[in-house]
Order: C-alpha cells, then structure tokens, then sequence
C-alpha cells in the first residue's frame, strides 16, 4: 500500500528506536539536494518538491544504489512522449512505449526515481485493483462486466508474476491470507469465497483460526481467513528500479528533480515548465499516484483523494521470537477492518505492519499513529510487544471517489492520458496499467473491446455524497468528511 516517511519516537512500552544505528541505516543511497519533507500533503502544496531526499523507508535502505538516471533537465526540449512520474505505472509505461511501440518516452520526476508510492507502500502485490471486491463489481456493473474485469485484472496479475520472476525483488509467491479480525466477519468471508470460486474459478477457501497459526504465523486476533493463491510480495524498490533498468536499456530517459511547475498547451503542444527547462510534447501520460499535485492540470483536481498510509519494520526477529509467534511463511495478511492493516514476515525476519494514518500532512508525525500500529503488533504478535521499531514511514496512497482506478484518456480532443486511482491495489496492476496506457498513448486502443471496460472507458469521478450525488462543489469538505468516517469506522470495527 502506498506512502510520505520520517523516523519517530514513542513511548518505550510500545516501541523504542537505536537512534544511531537508524541514522546510519536510513542515509539515501544517493545525497538529495533538498531535504526530505515529512509534512507534504499533495492537497495543499502545489507540488512534492524538487530533488527532496526519499523517505527513510526500509525499502530505500535496503534497494542498494538506483539506477543511473539522466538527471536534472537543464534546457528546453522537444519530445514525443512525456511520462510524469517515475514509480512502477510510470517506468512501465515509458517500458512498454519503448519495448512494444518503439516510442522513447522522457519521463520526468519531481524527486528521486520511485519517490512516491513505488518506495514507500506495503508491497503487496494481490489479483486486485481499487477498493472494490469481485461481489462489489456485480453489484455495480452486473456479472458479465464483471467477469470481463476479472480476465484483465487477473491478466495483469499474471503478468505482474512473470515481471517478478524477471526481476530480483525478493518476490515471494505464497498467496494471500485475509482474516477476519471478528466473528461477524467470517460469514461475509465465505460468501465471497464461494464467489470466487464459483463465479470466477479461482480455488479460494476457507480456514480455521488453528490452521493460520498452526500452517502461517500465530497470529492472535484471527478468528478464521479466506485464502487466496494469487498473491506476491515483493520489495517495491527493487521491482521499480528493475522496470527502470529495463526501461533506460531501450532508450528511456528519466529527468530527477524535474517536478512539472507549470502546464500550458499551444497548438496541441504540451509545455511542461520544469526548473531546468521546458519540455515540448506531443502526447502526454500522467503516472503521478497518491502524489498528484491539485495544480497539476485541471483534468485531474479534485479527482483523487490522497489518503495517508503508515508502515513500520522492526529490528529482524530473533530465533526465539520466531518460535514464540510461529511465522512459518512469508505470505502477507490483511484483515477485515475497514481501516485495515497488512502485514507480513520480510526477507531478514523483520516484521512490516502499516495500516491508515493521518488526515492530514500537518498531522503525519503524531505519536498517536505509530503507536496505533506498535499496538497492533502487541495483540497480535504478543511475543514481539514492545520490539524496537527500526522504520517508520508513510505515504499517500491515490483513492478514486468510487474506489477504482482509471486508466484513460478524458478527453478525445487532447493528448493527455493518466492512469491514477488504484486505492492501495497498485502494487501488481500499476504495470499492467502501465502497458494498456502505452497501448493508449500509441494510439493502438482504437476497436478493442477491453477499452470498453469501466476503468478505461470513464474519467475518474468528482467527490460524491452517499454514492448518489457527484459534485466538484464537495471537493473542499472532503477531509471533514474523511475525519467522520474513520471515527465510524473504528467504531465498527472495534465496538
């Protein structure tokens, strides 16, 4: 799941940090020119920065050095193909452009390679994109859509393996456990298990309490799990520094610390005013994320709401605690809160946990949130109650207002196509979005049914109330509202 980052100190009793050997860990591979900003809030700054140092993530601290990228723009240039954002929809993109349209596209990146969610989310990679489930999108498009949904996405997935076999990022192939945290949750379980498996074909089932924690981990809130086999997790770094390697192999050039000041178009040609230069292009795709500035270009303000995601990793697990809580796979977790948590055992025994944060930038540094994951880790994992704390991040995670993404262009008249809105589901379908938006901008989409498909056929939603009204006009009263629901929704998933 996606995230912004800063090292932070709570009370003992829930996690302790060795300040020094954090500074020493969490020095970026490469020195920033500007310093890391953990207040950054994407609804109000009017862009992420330029050249700002990455998060002191777990995964920057183990990625080794990046990529060579092609640095700072420093003159005007004329491009085909400009990509804005440099994160695993992006690198794909420019990938895919090159590898199967023979385009090279330049992409341009406001900070360091993979700043945004592509080094900061959980990296989990599941058969999935958006908020929404598979009985969710009968509901709303009907069940022939929704197969159709289901054949792309899980083509994407398949593809998404493939790519992980191809490159080294510490992928783990062992599904994906969902559990449920309450009894009332078991039910709504099995009925989208035997949905799976009837509807859609997969081999989803069911499992006891006592087989999680006697086959996975002993985890002690699970009252029972549906299990997935499609799932990997992987390191997130290190797939999208991968897909870059590639990328720049055939002829993609990335520009760091070139955020997009300014956008005017003459003539149909796209002006992107960076610090160093303007960027001339014909056609331009936006692979921004949680991270995409309101000012950015009115096709996209207002519609995509930034939402804060924490992440822990401790200190590695000793052999003890090890045996003590059982961890006998690396398979990743969710549970069944609405403000769900993920979790999983890292390469190094290291355990992650993140769940959601802060409404807002301002508020990113209370204590409040990462001791609401360091007592999350105490009921679960009570062995591990107190384990010193080595990262802690968080970052924007890009939800669209009905909860799936889009990859499209808005408007048939102009050359601008954006693929945005995965709701914390991007960490395997932002390459397949990266191909089909390839597809897009080379112009080769033209006729083929899939496109007619809701998340590539509709512009992304404005803010709507109750799911009935949808208006720009709720834009400004988004977080008011967003305060509200997380009450309600801590209320029903604790009370």
């Amino acid at each position: 799941m996606t995230m912004t980052s800063t090292a932070r100190r709570v009370d003992a009793s829930a996690a302790s940090i060795d300040s020094a050997a954090l500074q020493h860990q969490q020095q970026p591979p490469k020195a920033p020119s500007r310093p890391y900003d953990p207040q950054y809030d994407p609804l109000l700054a009017p862009d992420p920065g330029a050249g700002r140092a990455y998060a002191p993530t777990w995964w920057v601290a183990s990625a080794g050095s990046p990529p060579e990228d092609d640095g700072p723009l420093t003159q005007d240039i004329d491009v085909d193909v400009a990509v804005i954002g440099s994160g695993a929809t992006g690198m794909s993109t420019a990938l895919y452009l090159a590898q199967e349209h023979g385009i090279r596209a330049t992409v341009l990146e406001a900070n360091q390679a993979a700043w945004g969610c592509s080094s900061r989310s959980g990296g989990q990679g599941q058969n999935a994109s958006g908020r929404l489930k598979r009985s969710q999108w009968i509901e709303r498009w009907g069940l022939d859509t929704a197969k159709k949904l289901d054949a792309e996405i899980r083509s994407g997935f398949e593809n998404f393996r493939h790519l992980t076999t191809q490159i080294d990022c510490d992928a783990c192939d062992g599904g994906h456990l969902y559990l449920a945290h309450r009894k009332e949750k078991l039910p709504i379980l099995d009925a989208e298990a035997r949905l799976m498996r009837e509807k859609f074909g997969y081999a989803t089932r069911m499992m006891s309490a006592e087989e999680v924690r006697r086959d996975y981990c002993d985890e002690r809130e699970t009252v029972g799990a549906m299990y997935e086999a499609e799932g990997i997790g992987i390191h997130p770094l290190k797939f999208t520094f991968g897909l870059m390697r590639r990328a720049r192999a055939l002829g993609v050039t990335v520009h760091t610390s070139s955020p997009v000041q300014g956008w005017e178009t003459i003539d149909g040609v796209h002006h992107l005013r960076t610090p160093g230069g303007v960027v001339r292009a014909r056609r331009v795709a936006v692979c921004t994320g949680g991270y995409t500035g309101q000012a950015l270009n009115p096709m996209l303000k207002d519609r995509i709401m930034p939402i804060l995601s924490n992440s822990v990793v401790t200190r590695p697990l000793t052999d003890a605690e090890l045996q003590a809580t059982n961890f006998r796979s690396k398979t990743f977790l969710t549970d069944t809160r609405t403000l769900r948590f993920y979790y999983r055992l890292l390469e190094g025994n290291r355990l992650q946990i993140g769940s959601r944060s802060a409404v807002s930038g301002a508020d990113a540094e209370g204590a409040v949130h990462l001791k609401l994951l360091t007592d999350a880790i105490a009921r679960k994992f009570p062995p591990l109650a107190g384990i010193r704390i080595d990262y802690s991040w968080w970052g924007w995670v890009d939800m669209s207002h009905d909860m799936m993404p889009r990859i499209t262009q808005p408007d048939s008249s102009r050359s601008i196509w954006y693929a945005v809105g995965y709701g914390g589901n991007g960490v395997s379908f932002s390459t397949w979005a990266g191909k089909r938006l390839a597809e897009r901008v080379a112009g080769k989409d033209a006729g083929k049914e899939v496109f007619e498909l809701p998340i590539y056929h509709s512009q992304l939603p404005f803010p709507n109330v109750l799911g009935v009204v949808e208006s720009r006009a709720f834009a400004p009263f988004r977080r008011l509202g967003q305060r509200m629901l997380y009450k309600w929704y801590w209320l029903r998933d604790e009370k």
